[in-house]
């Protein structure tokens, strides 16, 4: 059963008037990523995935990171609306962050735009910011998705939620 949406205030967005199947859309924001301490990515080129039910998931070009902090990881997911994913370790000094990336690297019609960008799980690394804001990863462990205060749900990942 759908959960009702929360409130939304002046400038808030809520996940379930997002779309399904997702919509891609650029964003004038800088999107930060914090691994071991340093910041391993940092660029205003980014474009946002929107799925009704979920925060929004954030793809930053791979060369918008730093060189040697990117790895290909073992295994694959499938999205039924943007293709078969990849994974990647994150790196920085002696920290490892598992599987914390991936990218469609041939992504279904219609998100082409995608290829050559990587998503990151806010919860497997130090931080990751929107406009300086830290976000809160989706709930769960598989969806990647970053909440921030403008962005209401609630939010499918969490206990209860797989039949949204």
């Amino acid at each position: 059963m759908r959960p009702a949406a929360a409130p939304t205030a002046p400038g808030q967005e809520s996940v379930w008037d997002y779309p399904r199947p997702p919509r891609v859309e650029p964003v004038d924001v800088r999107v930060t990523v914090t691994l071991g301490g340093t910041t391993i990515a940092s660029t205003r080129d980014v474009l946002r995935v929107l799925e009704t039910s979920h925060p929004p998931v954030y793809y930053i070009p791979i060369e918008e990171f730093a060189p040697g902090t990117v790895v290909p990881a073992l295994g694959s997911s499938f999205c039924e609306f943007k293709g078969t994913a990849r994974y990647y370790d994150l790196l920085s000094g002696a920290t490892i962050a598992e599987r914390a990336g991936w990218e469609y690297p041939s992504p279904a019609p219609g998100f082409e735009v995608l290829t050559g960008r990587i998503a990151v799980y806010a919860g497997r690394v130090d931080a990751c910011t929107v406009d300086g804001e830290l976000v809160v990863p989706q709930p769960g462990g598989f969806y990647g998705g970053w909440i921030t205060s403008n962005i209401v749900g609630p939010f499918k990942g969490g206990p209860g939620s797989s039949g949204w």
